[in-house]
């Protein structure tokens, strides 16, 4: 799909942007003239960040997304220099691997902090900002296949990405009024994250397992932002797109003799 100038100039907002899939979502729309907002928790590298996509009018800033107050203060600073972007993208989470039984109240609070509370609250504050400027803006929530399919050693996770849908959903039937659309999107596996590293063994399973059988790209991922948040989605919000590979819909492997379907 062509967006040809579409994103020239446009505000977005990426969370997570030191990770795989953030820089990604960051680069793809950079390419295509948008002034990017990009936040972390390494100030000095998402100032490099910034400077490496040579978008002008971006910037970094560091947010710790369970801190309600950093979060307010990320906010303040979009609107004194945007007054109100055009995109947000909740991107940031973490997928720590444990049992439920081994999961204390810490690791619990931080998934649902980051996964969840965060986007409620970076939603709340910029939706508001783009409200009151009269801008029909989109907001992206960055989900995962993990909100239908359970994974073992990974239950708080598929819980928080099963509400974030919710979530979603909610904020799209809220907001559809001032004209903003909110869709969630759901990438394929990507490993290489530095906040929730896997193991090599785990990507080589999983990768295997999945019917259309590889990792997921840039080049998967980014077309299907830019896609919900351009004018070809306009009448597309409280939906999920799902650009996994079919991870989500079930596994490849098998278990019995049997190998071929005849």
């Amino acid at each position: 799909m062509n967006f040809g100038t579409e994103f020239e100039g446009k505000h977005v907002i990426v969370t997570g942007a030191l990770g795989v899939v953030g820089r990604w979502l960051a680069d793809g729309f950079g390419k295509l003239g948008a002034k990017l907002c990009l936040t972390d928790t390494d100030q000095s590298a998402l100032d490099a960040l910034a400077a490496e996509l040579g978008a002008e009018g971006s910037f970094g800033c560091a947010c710790d997304l369970r801190d309600a107050k950093a979060i307010d203060a990320l906010v303040s600073e979009v609107g004194q220099r945007w007054g109100a972007a055009d995109v947000l993208i909740n991107n940031a989470g973490v997928y720590p691997s444990g049992f439920l039984l081994d999961t204390d109240a810490e690791q619990w609070d931080r998934i649902l902090d980051i996964n969840l509370r965060a986007v409620h609250l970076m939603t709340r504050g910029i939706a508001t900002q783009m409200i009151g400027a009269n801008r029909k803006g989109s907001v992206i929530n960055i989900s995962s296949g993990a909100a239908r399919k359970m994974r073992l050693t990974a239950a708080p996770y598929s819980l928080s990405k099963t509400a974030l849908d919710r979530l979603t959903k909610g904020y799209g039937l809220e907001l559809a009024r001032y004209g903003i659309r909110v869709n969630a999107l759901e990438p394929g596996f990507a490993a290489g994250s530095t906040a929730s590293p896997l193991p090599e063994e785990h990507v080589k399973r999983v990768t295997a397992s999945m019917p259309l059988g590889r990792a997921s790209t840039a080049d998967d991922v980014v077309p299907a932002a830019l896609y919900l948040a351009s004018e070809a989605a306009s009448f597309v919000t409280g939906a999920t797109l799902t650009v996994d590979g079919g991870n989500s819909i079930g596994s490849m492997d098998v278990y019995q003799d049997k190998k071929a379907p005849l």
